[in-house]
């Protein structure tokens, strides 16, 4: 399985949205350099309430471009960016990963998958209804959550838009992902 990344983006100060880069960098243990969420322990403000010592598994926020074609068709108008994500895939399938897959990007850079981004009330705030789209039920009642994968940054190196996305999958039994 390999794909491309269709744009990369960031954001400084806390926001829904991140405005799309010519390049990000991603810091080996920290996340994308100079983006608010960023760092070894956690920054994600509601996570930060609760326990603000507990690690960052959340460094990297990815989404796969397929999924704004697919809300697109429910009449949302999505770009790259706009749902919070650092990176933007196309041809990888993100959700099928198992826990503790790598994503190459560009000549250096290297992530491991988490888990799931838990898709949140501001998503509804940015588009009414669009919550619905991304996070629901499958068809056997189960809950599935859409709105991408969290990882944490393993090497580091420059990502830009057309660099190439490569995967290598963990050894032994692989673990579905759960929401990080």
């Amino acid at each position: 399985m390999a794909g491309t990344v269709a744009a990369v983006s960031s954001n400084g100060t806390y926001s829904f949205g991140k405005p799309n880069r010519e390049s990000i960098t991603l810091l080996a243990g920290l996340g994308v350099e100079g983006d608010v969420h960023a760092g070894t322990t956690v920054k994600h403000r509601f996570r930060m309430r609760r326990d603000p010592s507990q690690p960052n598994l959340r460094q990297v926020h990815l989404i796969h471009e397929e999924l704004f074609e697919e809300v697109r068709e429910a009449g949302f108008d999505v770009a790259a960016g706009q749902l919070g994500e650092n990176v933007t895939t196309r041809g990888v399938d993100l959700l099928g990963l198992p826990a503790g897959a790598r994503l190459r990007l560009g000549a250096e850079a290297v992530v491991e998958v988490t888990g799931l981004r838990r898709p949140c009330v501001q998503i509804d705030r940015f588009r009414k209804g669009l919550m619905r789209e991304v996070a629901g039920r499958d068809a056997d009642g189960g809950v599935r959550f859409r709105a991408g994968v969290m990882g944490v940054v393993v090497r580091g190196g420059a990502v830009r838009p057309g660099d190439p996305v490569g995967v290598l999958l963990p050894d032994g039994p692989h673990r579905p992902l759960d929401v990080v």
